[in-house]
């Protein structure tokens, strides 16, 4: 028999009803979707001109991936403490202080370019990072009410719906920096006026709009249905799966870690070949679409067919890029959109299917909090991408950084087997 609840009334009609947990996963999505969109925009003005911003104010490619660094490391600090506040007081209020934190950080490098203060815009790019890490983040809110049938896709509406602010951010790089050249600020700093304003809303629409949130809601559920409170049966209990958490931590800090690497110095390397800002625009527009866009067909995909084998099907995917760029002279823009998508799709077949692991691996007594350590991992690959690509390439090449970063996802053949060999173990058990 159950026994006798001990939650609010609210709660306990979405613990006892089905429907009622339905309707609130899909109102969920929705406002995931309004809140990514806002993101999206906020994200790209970093990815597109940080290394540019910083090549200017210190004069040299050698440390031109130190952007991508920063905010990627700020990110990882950032991605520890949204994952611990989301576990404690929802998604709500973790993830609208991370997008609002996000853009305060934005605002500093603004003000850096302005008074060409490079501590400044160092901090600020730590800081900027916040928005990064969230934006990865609330891929997991719609999670939080999906079953397992659910869950890859659930990732991948919240992904695609990036894409509009993701897309739409490098194309304005244009027009913000001849509206910021009309204001008397630096052109390069004009992404970041957009980025300042996309994350602080984005922030204010997960809090004002994000209620009852869908974590706290999950939780309630998996606790009820342990003490016997409910009876209906669901997937929000049982036992975390350490090696799953490896697995799916290995695939996508992999991916994310070449990823970094060869976008990062891409708008350099077009510098030098002679392309001006509209067609780095371009390019690295079209590769954070690639990133996002194909969301809703990766998601379907990895719930037919399985995380495992998407996973294998990112290194193949992100070897071919690395393999396009490396042969690339660079002055070819066709090859350079053509590689850049390619590496923007492997990474979206990294990303969905090792969520999809973390998220099947984790119970919700723990889930925020270990998505939270896990992305910091993820940061941190990208963090380290992106500081050693600007090496890389100032040393040897821009050839030599995407030949290295194509060979290193072959290393997600061997994890794929790994896991393979578990799955294999626990049926014979």
């Amino acid at each position: 028999m159950p026994q006798k609840n001990h939650h609010p009334a609210w709660l306990e009609q979405y613990i006892q009803s089905p429907e009622k947990q339905r309707d609130l996963y899909r109102r969920t999505l929705w406002i995931v979707v309004i809140s990514q969109i806002f993101g999206g925009a906020g994200l790209a003005a970093g990815v597109t001109v940080g290394a540019l911003l910083a090549r200017d104010m210190l004069e040299t490619d050698s440390f031109a991936g130190v952007p991508v660094a920063l905010f990627t490391l700020g990110s990882a600090a950032a991605a520890l403490i949204v994952g611990r506040l989301s576990q404690r007081f929802g998604r709500r209020f973790g993830l609208g202080a991370g997008f609002i934190t996000g853009g305060i950080g934005a605002i500093g490098v603004v003000a850096a370019a302005v008074l060409s203060n490079i501590f400044l815009l160092f901090v600020s790019l730590f800081i900027y990072g916040a928005g990064t890490a969230t934006n990865l983040q609330a891929r997991y809110a719609g999670t939080d009410l999906a079953n397992s049938a659910q869950r890859a896709t659930a990732v991948s509406i919240a992904m695609v719906s990036t894409t509009f602010g993701a897309v739409a951010g490098p194309n304005l790089v244009d027009v913000m920096g001849r509206f910021a050249e009309g204001i008397g600020i630096p052109p390069l700093a004009g992404p970041f006026i957009l980025a300042s304003i996309a994350y602080i809303l984005a922030g204010l629409a997960l809090i004002a709009m994000l209620r009852p949130d869908p974590l706290v809601v999950a939780k309630a559920i998996a606790d009820a249905a342990e003490k016997g409170e409910t009876n209906v049966s669901g997937e929000m209990s049982g036992m975390s799966n350490k090696r799953g958490i490896v697995v799916g931590a290995t695939v996508m800090a992999i991916t994310q870690i070449v990823m970094v690497a060869i976008m990062t110095m891409t708008p350099v390397h077009m510098g030098d070949h002679g392309h001006g800002l509209r067609e780095v625009g371009l390019v690295i527009g079209i590769h954070i679409g690639a990133m996002y866009l194909p969301s809703l067909v990766t998601g379907i995909l990895v719930d037919k067919i399985g995380r495992r084998t998407m996973a294998a099907a990112a290194g193949a995917t992100l070897l071919a890029a690395g393999l396009l760029s490396a042969l690339n002279s660079g002055e070819s823009l066709p090859i350079l959109i053509t590689a850049l998508a390619l590496l923007g799709i492997g990474w979206n077949f990294g990303l969905i299917s090792g969520t999809a692991l973390i998220v099947d691996a984790t119970t919700m007594s723990t889930r925020a909090k270990t998505q939270g350590a896990v992305d910091v991992l993820i940061a941190l690959a990208g963090a380290s991408g992106g500081a050693l690509s600007g090496i890389i390439a100032a040393q040897f090449s821009y050839a030599a950084l995407s030949l290295a970063g194509g060979l290193l996802s072959l290393l997600l053949i061997p994890v794929v087997i790994w896991s393979r060999g578990e799955k294999e173990t626990a049926k014979a058990a």
